[in-house]
């Protein structure tokens, strides 16, 4: 491993079997971290952990629909089964649902894209809340967009979903000034994803970052050091050279 900066700690990543989720998970055990990988395919998480265990790391497989709500809530009592608490958790998982006008955008795609990008995650805090509690320096981290603002036209759905995730997490946040829980969000900015790709298929990712260039500002806000509390931090500007 890289350096044991997490050792000992327990830390759960939502979406870990590509993109920014893969690699954070990957960049959580090379610090010393039990990474419990939780996404749809099976098969993904299996390349992830073969990863992680090349490097000297330890993780836990679990396959998780977001949409599946009453798998959600039992997420928290199945980790406490287990490990008694739970350290970092990186809520990455999301969708980019419709890209259409508004006025066309239909119920099963508006509604599934608020159900995994908003619903999951309340659900998730609500389960994972008093795991976290029962840490040391319990340290969740959301992961949000620029899209968040409302200004880009065909992005309703999927900036009324991060707005709301914004005002969820920031909500927690201030819940949580005298527990040992902080809770922040990451805007990454245009990063290299497939989620990007998708959005953006004629742009050429090799101008993007790396899902990895990330990693070192998830690093810090998994920290036990880490006092920042309902904050977004946008990645961008956090790399750029502090005067």
């Amino acid at each position: 491993m890289a350096d044991a900066s997490l050792s000992g700690r327990i830390a759960l990543v939502t979406g870990a079997s590509r993109g920014i989720g893969r690699a954070v998970a990957i960049g959580l055990a090379k610090a010393g971290a039990h990474v419990i990988l939780a996404a749809r395919s099976l098969g993904a998480l299996e390349t992830v952990d073969d990863e992680i265990r090349a490097a000297g790391g330890a993780a836990t497989l679990l396959q998780l629909d977001l949409r599946r709500g009453d798998r959600v809530d039992q997420l928290g009592p199945t980790i406490y089964q287990r490990w008694e608490r739970l350290d970092i958790f990186v809520a990455n998982a999301g969708i980019l649902g419709p890209l259409s006008p508004l006025g066309h955008t239909t119920d099963e795609g508006f509604l599934a894209t608020i159900d995994i990008n908003l619903t999951a995650n309340w659900r998730l805090i609500r389960t994972l809340d008093p795991l976290l509690k029962r840490s040391d320096a319990g340290r969740a981290i959301f992961v949000t967009s620029g899209a968040s603002s409302g200004k880009y036209a065909y992005w309703g759905a999927y900036a009324a979903s991060k707005a709301g995730l914004e005002a969820l997490v920031k909500s927690w946040a201030a819940e949580l000034p005298t527990t040992s829980v902080r809770a922040n969000l990451i805007n990454p900015g245009a990063t290299r994803t497939q989620m990007r790709a998708k959005a953006f298929p004629g742009e050429d990712p090799t101008t993007l970052p790396a899902p990895e260039e990330l990693v070192p500002l998830f690093l810090e806000l998994a920290s036990p050091e880490c006092e920042m509390n309902g904050t977004v931090v946008n990645f961008r500007e956090w790399r750029e050279p502090k005067a």
